[in-house]
């Protein structure tokens, strides 16, 4: 969090935690949180509190910037004094988060990048209480900063960024926004894969089904969307591919490959239904496969700080290795 300086307020004595008000706080903006909008700048801060709160007291005008009144789009300015009125953060509302780190790839005063495993989404949201983000703020409660730099689907494992600095943050995001990164994932589609280097163009729309799923398909006005799949090795029935991005579309790889005829292993939102539920059970041709197969296995990029290129690995998960020496 920003330096802060915090106005004396009456003390709330005997009061369960859960029922306890906060006292004002005025918070002095530094540079490393400059740039950010003023509503995320307090659902970071705010944790605990519902979203819906936050927005109502922007709305109410209890929220001030330099004593003025603000709108939630406003960008926050090094040196700006912002006032957070006293916030309530009822027991039923609140989740606990455990701490947990993960497989730690590359980390420095600027970095953290880590190796996430399947089966564990980014952020909390969509169902899911919590996520890897949370996790790592509760085992690093000493952490000024953390935000994550993009995001990995749930069932999708390895590379994750994350910035400790908001310079960094910034820098990346240009980055990736410019086409100076290269994010390359491994998968294992079912199908004849025929050549060696082939260019997928198709246009993608983001859209949400009636039970508010967030679902992406192929569709003439959607989004500009490429991906360069290389084969790396051909199985009887499947193919091993490195998919790189050229666009950072939401589930990508995996609508451009179902589109295409080819599904992936395990994918159970655009896949081949049968295919997945006969792959949970090994047979005497191959090993059992519980996942999706699809991990980010290698990134490059220039260093925010020192300006170098980093090129950055994730070894295939075990379960994933192990299914591929099972087939032929």
């Amino acid at each position: 969090m920003a330096a802060n300086s915090q106005k004396p307020s009456k003390k709330v004595d005997e009061q369960p935690a859960s029922q306890i008000f906060a006292q004002v706080q005025l918070i002095t903006i530094n540079e490393e949180d400059a740039g950010q909008r003023i509503d995320n700048f307090l659902l970071r801060i705010c944790k605990g509190v519902p979203k819906s709160h936050v927005y109502r007291i922007l709305r109410s005008g209890e929220v001030r910037v330099n004593k003025g009144r603000i709108d939630q789009l406003y960008r926050l300015q090094a040196g700006d004094i912002v006032r957070v009125p006293p916030t309530r953060i009822a027991e039923n509302e609140t989740t606990h988060v455990p701490g947990a780190e993960f497989a730690i790839i590359f980390e420095d005063n600027h970095l953290l990048i880590i190796d996430k495993p399947a089966g564990v989404a980014v952020h909390g949201g969509s169902g899911v209480s919590f996520g890897v983000i949370e996790q790592l703020r509760a085992s690093r409660p000493d952490a000024k900063f953390l935000e994550l730099v993009h995001r990995l689907d749930r069932e999708t494992s390895g590379l994750l960024l994350l910035a400790k600095k908001r310079s960094a943050l910034v820098n990346l995001h240009e980055q990736m926004r410019d086409g100076h990164t290269d994010k390359r994932y491994l998968t294992l589609v079912a199908g004849d894969w025929k050549n060696q280097r082939q260019h997928i163009k198709l246009p993608l729309h983001k859209y949400t089904t009636a039970d508010g799923e967030r679902r992406v398909r192929v569709q003439a006005d959607g989004m500009e969307s490429h991906t360069v799949f290389s084969l790396k090795k051909k199985y009887t029935d499947f193919a091993l591919l490195e998919a790189e991005l050229k666009t950072g579309r939401t589930h990508q790889i995996r609508v451009h490959l179902s589109s295409s005829g080819f599904a992936i292993a395990g994918d159970d939102k655009y896949g081949d239904f049968a295919l997945n539920r006969a792959l949970l059970k090994a047979t005497e041709h191959r090993g059992a496969l519980k996942r999706m197969f699809l991990h980010a296995h290698q990134i490059t990029f220039t260093h925010p700080e020192t300006g170098k290129q980093m090129t950055l690995n994730a070894p295939l998960p075990k379960e994933c290795e192990k299914f591929l020496q099972s087939l032929h």
